[in-house]
């Protein structure tokens, strides 16, 4: 099936503006604070598919100069309703041309690439997201693990769709997010490890760290599988060096 951007929704963008960092999302977002002090060197920051500015104002209360970017109209109306103060910018069909290069020195990806079809727009993407970073810049790309579409979780559910667990890379999956009011199942692109690892290469970037988050049992969650299986991978990246 041909996939599409089910984001570019006013009533989408409505649901998505009221999810917070409960539950399941918890996981993806709770360890980035320290991951950034870790990996991040200066505090110029571009948010990749912001959606309704969620991840950007996130980066803002962390001290980072933050512009969010995305190509849905209605995310970015409803972003700037929120945030009036906030950088967000419409783009068109990925054209970074807009932006200054190479300024930022981290580049910050949360679930966009779940939704974004195909070996070589990936790679396009992610080897121009690379191009925008400083000497030092880094990627962090926060992306759907595989077993995420074949579990239960506080914040999704995936029995609906028992054809996900035999998806492939590149193949459509879908899957319910049971914290939004909009009840109707987001539309994915599965993609390995493996695969998003040469993609990478392929983008002239390498991985420099990689995390898959799991709940500690501790936390305020009713958690489903979280404890035992991680539902995200956050890959820490930077553009390869060049030929010596």
């Amino acid at each position: 099936m041909t996939p599409s951007n089910c984001y570019d929704d006013r009533a989408r963008a409505e649901a998505y503006a009221q999810l917070e960092f409960a539950n399941t999302y918890h996981l993806a977002f709770r360890d980035l604070p320290a991951i950034f002090a870790e990996h991040v060197k200066g505090n110029r920051a571009l948010d990749f598919g912001c959606g309704t500015g969620r991840s950007t104002r996130f980066l803002r209360r962390l001290g980072f100069e933050v512009t969010g970017i995305d190509i849905a109209p209605p995310m970015i109306a409803k972003a700037r309703e929120l945030d009036e103060a906030g950088d967000y910018r419409l783009i068109k069909d990925d054209d970074f041309s807009g932006l200054e290069t190479p300024e930022y020195e981290l580049a910050l990806s949360a679930f966009a690439f779940d939704n974004i079809p195909g070996w070589d727009r990936k790679v396009r993407l992610l080897h121009d997201l690379g191009r925008l970073l400083t000497v030092s810049g880094k990627i962090v790309n926060i992306v759907s693990a595989p077993d995420i579409y074949r579990h239960e979780w506080a914040s999704f559910s995936t029995r609906e769709y028992p054809e996900n667990r035999v998806a492939k890379t590149g193949d459509l999956v879908r899957i319910l997010t049971r914290d939004s009011i909009d009840r109707r199942p987001t539309e994915d692109i599965f993609w390995t490890d493996e695969d998003y690892t040469e993609v990478y290469r392929r983008a002239d970037l390498e991985v420099t760290a990689k995390y898959k988050p799991l709940a500690r049992g501790d936390e305020p969650y009713p958690w489903v599988n979280e404890i035992r299986i991680a539902p995200w991978v956050i890959y820490v990246l930077r553009k390869a060096p060049g030929p010596k």
